[in-house]
Order: C-alpha cells, then structure tokens, then sequence
C-alpha cells in the first residue's frame, strides 16, 4: 500500500430541495456571476427560472454563456471566458453536466489570464490563479463535481485533452436526484457505463491497496444493481440517487488512494472517438473497455478474471469476464463497437492517427508498437 494524501475541498450539498440554499452560497464570493450552461434542457425544464430566481433573490448580478457543447470544445470555453473577463465576474456558476462542468473549471482559470484557454492543457502555462467555481449537477457520470479534472476538446489541434489543478475543484457542488430524473434514457445508461468505467480504471492502475479495491467494488455493483432498474424507471427518485452519489464516489479520489496510480488508458483512447465522431463519452468507453481488456488480457488476466468473479458472483476466467462486462454494457443499451453507433465513415487510420497526436496510453499498461492498430481493430 502507497502513502497518499487526501485533498478534496468541495462541499457536496447532496439531496431533494438543496437548490434552497444556492443563492446565500454564491453570495459569500461577490456578487457577480457567470452562469453558464447548455442547450435548451435547463429552460425546458424550468431549472433555469429557479437558478437566476435564487441569485437574484440574493441581488446578484448574472452574466450568461449558453451553448456548451455535450463534447466540450476550447472555442466556448475562450468565448465564455472573454465574456466573463467584459463583465468583470466574481465567479463561475456551472449548470449542468459534466461538459458544461469542465468547461465551468478552465473557464474561471482563463477569466483573470491573458493567454489562451489552450496553453494550460499543452503545459505552456501552469494555473496560478481561479476564479471560485460552483456547480449544480443535471447528469450523474463523470463525478466532475466532486474533482479537479476537465476535459475539452480542441479540433484544430486534434486533440481532446485534460488539465487538473487544486484550484479547478468546485468550492460547492448541488446534487439534487430530482435535477436527473428528465435525463434521458441512452445518457442515463452512459452516465451509469462512465461511472463503472472510473472505477475500472482505478482497479487496473498500478499499486496495491486492498481497501481502495473493496469500494471500487462496492461502486460497480451499485451500478449494476442499481442502473437496470433506473433504465426502466426513470423517474424514481431513490434509483436517480443511488447512481447520483454512486457517480461521484468514482471519481473524487476515494478509489485511488493507496494506489500508485490508475490506469486511463481508456478514456484516453475513448477521447479520440469523441474528439472524431462526436461519440458521447460514456459511449466511447463502453466501445474501448471490452477492446482494452482483450488487448491486455495476457498481462492483466488476473485482475480482469477477479473483477469479473466479484461483480457476477461466480468463478469466471479472463474470457468469460470481458464477455459479462460486455453483455452488462449491452444490457444497459450502451455500445461496444463502433458499429453500434451507426456512424458514417469512420476510418480506422484517422483513428490510429488522432491516437498518435495525442499519445494515446496507459499510466500502468503501457501501449506497445502495433498496439494502437490492434486496439482499434477490436472496435469493429
């Protein structure tokens, strides 16, 4: 077991009604803010009118961005930023998923800079200053909420990339269940696949801590005891829950501490689906993840047949575990290969090329030569 340290700093408001206290919370960091968020879903749903009701209850002034893509792209975030920056805002309020979340963390870092929102994913700038950023979640999945990562892609470049720094985590994040319930059924079942796959990631990272391994377990199983069911009831409130909280255990720390690492050679390779053909992120790592497992089986056999037995209750080899893992994706309605997108045109040298720009790899399975082309032939 590794030394670590544990830093989270976000307060989590977790639970029916917790919107009530929006307002007087923004309040404490000034009284300008930019809200931004989305397409049209937060209006439809009347979120909108009681969001901008609260700030204004409290007398604050709010600035709106509206338009965050479901695939987070840099020009939103400079647009946001330079708008944010005009009207000399205190703070970034992020209404939404994790799109719009991600998009929430490098906007409040660009707003009091002036060099390009890019420079701080391609290591020619470090963060050094925020803006305080507050979230109010809409779609339980990538655990953005409770952490300091974000992810934005960036065409021009090829690339879809992440930065972290302890000044991207939410001060305050609001995790209403009921926010959920209009979610969909294909993103809910990718917001259940995405949470799984933070925890796989953990489980196949370098380092041994049999805690750690113990709740990513217990996190998968909630998802797969609790996601089939939500699936086909989409508004009980109990279930929207349960995958909500499970969502951001995924991902706010918890499952790597002790570890030396986690892998994200997935999501590595899943951004280049995303970054191409627009494949929504859940999405994209129910089509790599059974490909990865098959690529590493010799050197990872264990760890797969392991994780299998736990989670489906019976002794099953690396085979028959990559095959359950599979069918649960399917069972979800989730896709496992790139045909179950119906895309057009996809090119498995684009793909192998975008991999390269990018660097595709894997913190602790580290991606041979030839890999690549082998990987991507599994997607089909």
């Amino acid at each position: 077991m590794e030394n670590f340290t544990s830093f989270n700093p976000t307060t989590v408001h977790f639970g029916k009604g917790v919107l009530t206290q929006l307002g007087q919370t923004l309040s404490h960091y000034g009284t300008r803010v930019l809200l931004v968020y989305g397409q049209s879903s937060i209006k439809t749903s009347g979120l909108y009118d009681l969001v901008v009701a609260a700030l204004r209850k409290e007398g604050l002034t709010v600035v709106e961005y509206a338009g965050i893509r479901s695939n987070p792209i840099i020009e939103d975030v400079e647009a946001a930023a330079a708008a944010g920056r005009k009207n000399c805002v205190d703070m970034v309020l992020a209404v939404g998923g994790g799109s719009v979340i991600d998009s929430a963390k490098v906007i409040a870092l660009t707003i009091p800079v002036n060099h390009p929102a890019w420079d701080f994913f391609t290591g020619n700038a470090t963060p050094k200053v925020g803006l305080p950023i507050i979230t109010v979640l809409t779609l339980a999945a990538t655990g953005t909420e409770m952490n300091p990562f974000s992810v934005v892609s960036n065409q021009k470049a090829k690339m879809k990339a992440a930065v972290s720094s302890p000044l991207t985590f939410p001060k305050h994040s609001f995790l209403d269940p009921e926010l959920t319930i209009t979610v969909p059924r294909d993103y809910t079942a990718y917001g259940v696949a995405d949470l799984m796959a933070h925890c796989m990631e953990a489980w196949f990272g370098a380092g041994d801590c049999p805690m750690s391994d113990k709740l990513i377990l217990s996190i998968i199983k909630e998802a797969i005891e609790a996601g089939p069911p939500l699936l086909n009831d989409l508004r009980n409130y109990e279930l929207r829950a349960r995958i909500m909280y499970a969502a951001t255990l995924a991902l706010n720390g918890v499952t790597m501490q002790g570890k030396v690492s986690g892998d994200w050679g997935v999501h590595s390779a899943g951004h280049i689906l995303s970054l191409l053909y627009d494949v929504p992120h859940g999405a994209s790592l129910t089509i790599v993840y059974p490909a990865w497992m098959k690529l590493f089986k010799d050197q990872t056999g264990s760890r797969i047949a392991y994780l299998g037995s736990e989670l489906f209750g019976e002794k099953l080899n690396a085979n028959q575990a990559i095959g359950r893992i599979e069918d649960f994706f399917l069972s979800l309605g989730c896709p496992v290969r790139l045909r179950d997108m119906n895309l057009q045109n996809t090119s498995l040298a684009d793909i192998i090329e975008a991999m390269e720009i990018s660097k595709v790899n894997g913190m602790n399975m580290k991606f041979s030569e030839g890999d690549y082309l082998k990987l991507v032939e599994l997607f089909y």
